[in-house]
């Protein structure tokens, strides 16, 4: 029979890696919070709302006895996903990071994998605009510990608030039909009336589902009710279109979009992202996200979604996923 497989290990190493169990919560999410690179999205109460669907295997990193760094993580078969279930998930840093520490970290990282029968790292690093000051030592280790090379490079639509581009001339004739037809934008909690809209359009339009499924949402935004915002645009008491956004520290990012046919004529979704972009920025946050603009398991271009984004005077942010091989050590 084989030896079982280490949980821990600090042996001759500079960090002590331990794998996250729910004792460990409180530690986990304070780090969060302290974090100059991490977001709502790490705190265990979003991350194991569907722990059923993955086989979570987050490592913690200490260094001197005080924890230095968190990779929220999942295991596939033999491949570490950081995060498989979410849309970025790199190694979450404090302002005590330095570079060379970062590829330390990454040296004994990938011994550890080793020992933990992992073959294989697909690692999604996390966008440079949700960091609150510069956070890229993951980057440089992956190129000269990991010689990692990129998977996948989804591309979004990010708008700089304080130096906003004007909106198109597509979008302003949108915002000025929706303008005339008396139509409102107001933040909404009835999310069933939305997912209908939601899943119709998905289902007619790309044969798809929403990630989320209703009671999924619902259970985040009661957990997380200041960061996951519905705002949906009537006629009266039509509903024409909407968006959920994620709010986060400095960024808003629209993890849903929809509209109705009606919606679309009349320039539903440009009235709303005006407004919102309005509103957000006077309230100091500095990005707004519309999202990635990718075919669904590529990262070929949707060119008629970035167009419409593009519109809005969003411009390219990468979303970068990346792999590297581990030498297997039985």
């Amino acid at each position: 029979m084989s030896a079982p497989l280490d949980l821990k290990v600090n042996r001759g190493g500079l960090f002590e890696i331990v794998r996250y169990s729910p004792d460990l919560k409180a530690e986990w999410d304070a780090f969060v919070s302290q974090s100059k690179n991490g977001t709502f999205l790490f705190f265990r109460d979003y991350m194991d709302y569907h722990s059923d669907r993955f086989a979570d295997f987050s490592l913690m990193f200490y260094l001197d006895g005080r924890l230095f760094a968190l990779l929220p993580a999942n295991r596939e078969s033999d491949a570490l996903w950081s995060h498989h279930g979410l849309t970025y998930g790199g190694l979450i840093m404090s302002d005590r990071t330095t570079v060379a520490r970062t590829q330390q970290l990454f040296l004994e990282l990938n011994v550890f994998l080793q020992r933990q029968r992992f073959n294989r790292v697909v690692y999604k690093h996390i966008p440079w605009v949700y960091a609150s000051i510069p956070s890229e030592e993951d980057l440089y280790a992956l190129s000269s510990v990991c010689h990692a090379s990129i998977k996948c490079r989804n591309v979004s639509s990010v708008v700089q608030l304080s130096k906003r581009l004007p909106l198109s001339t597509l979008r302003k004739r949108g915002l000025k039909r929706a303008q005339r037809a008396d139509l409102t934008v107001q933040e909404c909690a009835d999310f069933a009336t939305f997912w209908q809209l939601l899943e119709s359009h998905l289902l007619q339009k790309y044969n798809a589902r929403p990630i989320h499924t209703l009671s999924e949402i619902s259970l985040l935004k009661k957990r997380f009710s200041d960061n996951i915002r519905l705002y949906t645009v009537c006629h009266g008491n039509e509903l024409l279109g909407g968006t959920v956004l994620y709010v986060d520290g400095r960024i808003a990012k629209t993890q849903y979009i929809s509209a109705s046919e009606t919606g679309q004529k009349e320039g539903a979704l440009d009235l709303l992202f005006y407004q919102l972009m309005e509103d957000y920025s006077c309230r100091g946050l500095c990005y707004f996200d519309y999202g990635t603009s990718n075919l669904v398991g590529s990262d070929a271009l949707h060119e008629s979604l970035i167009f419409q984004k593009e519109g809005f005077g969003g411009r390219a942010v990468c979303y970068d996923t990346y792999e590297w091989n581990l030498s297997f050590r039985p």
